[in-house]
């Protein structure tokens, strides 16, 4: 599982697993994990984090989603 991105407690993170799905990213904070598409920007699921967090974490995508992006394709080569 690549790290793309660390911000604060957030770790932003690939699983190899992912290439035949749409870029996304998965955050995790502690035991808490939430996923995020990253075109457009959107969550997909929220695991454990309480409601007003995955609001946050979406700025953090949106501010940084470039670089994920990036990162994504950097990752699984396409």
């Amino acid at each position: 599982m690549p790290t793309a991105l660390t911000i604060g407690a957030y770790r932003f993170f690939f699983y190899a697993s992912d290439r035949d799905e749409p870029p996304h990213a998965h955050v995790e904070r502690e035991d808490r994990v939430a996923k995020f598409w990253l075109d457009p920007v959107r969550l997909q699921r929220s695991g454990g984090f309480q409601w007003v967090e995955p609001h946050g974490i979406q700025r953090l995508v949106e501010k940084h989603g470039v670089d994920l992006l990036r990162s994504w394709h950097e990752y699984f080569k396409v």
